[in-house]
């Protein structure tokens, strides 16, 4: 088993002892229960890291860590993106944590025409504050030590600059009748951005098909079955991470 994550606000710098308190001293106490000699790993969330080991435990919720170099993590190439379309209930945060597993870089919220779910006001901000939480637990739960960025809710106009601004771009789109192609033969960059679309449950409308297709995206295919919304994206991701030699 490989050592645990916790994340802390910063990190010291150089070798040092460290004091986890807070939540996270709590879980690693009296959750993990963890003990003098053995190794955690401490960070930051956003590439920095250091491999601890600890030196005591005390009371419920604090662990003294004696930790070694600070090592800040390459960011790797090339960044992927996925916008997902907000799916029913808690689908979204499903999606969110095995993208987060797989590997994405980041993820954006999106308002599609055809999301029965809609991010407004108060809701919203909970909704989004959820998918982040999310992405935190299950990158420490992977043993990640950059976790993707979730953006704030995007319009379709919004995702359209964001489309055209990257090196490769693709919408996801399972209509048999349309031209698409399949997403296991695409060129893709070996560097750069990938952005990919995964649209809602009831599919990608024509009007949003033309916006990202004006904005440089293409249509492509994952396979012959239809993937949920909220499965579709984490297929993609490891379809992206194995091709372009991030997994190999």
């Amino acid at each position: 088993m490989t050592a645990p994550v916790f994340v802390v606000d910063e990190l010291p710098a150089g070798r040092a002892e460290f004091v986890l308190d807070g939540p996270e001293g709590r879980h690693a106490v009296s959750v993990k229960r963890l003990r003098a000699g053995e190794e955690v790993v401490l960070t930051d969330g956003a590439g920095r890291w250091a491999q601890g080991e600890v030196v005591a435990a005390e009371g419920k919720d604090r662990l003294v860590v004696r930790l070694a170099e600070v090592i800040e993590e390459a960011v790797e190439a090339p960044r992927i993106t996925v916008v997902q379309a907000l799916p029913k209930g808690d689908r979204g945060e499903l999606a969110v944590e095995t993208m987060t597993e797989t590997g994405v870089d980041a993820i954006v919220p999106w308002a599609a025409a055809r999301c029965i779910t809609q991010w407004k006001g108060e809701r919203g901000a909970k909704a989004l504050a959820k998918w982040r939480a999310t992405a935190r637990e299950a990158g420490k739960q992977s043993r990640r030590v950059r976790f993707p960025e979730v953006a704030e809710a995007a319009t379709s106009k919004q995702v359209a600059a964001l489309l055209a601004r990257a090196d490769f771009a693709a919408v996801l789109h399972e209509d048999r009748d349309y031209r698409s192609e399949p997403l296991a033969l695409a060129q893709l960059p070996t560097e750069g951005e990938i952005v990919v679309v995964v649209g809602p449950e009831g599919g990608v409308s024509p009007d949003e098909l033309a916006l990202f297709e004006e904005a440089g995206a293409k249509a492509y295919r994952l396979g012959r079955s239809v993937l949920r919304t909220s499965t579709a994206g984490t297929a993609a991701a490891a379809l992206i991470l194995g091709r372009t030699g991030r997994w190999s």
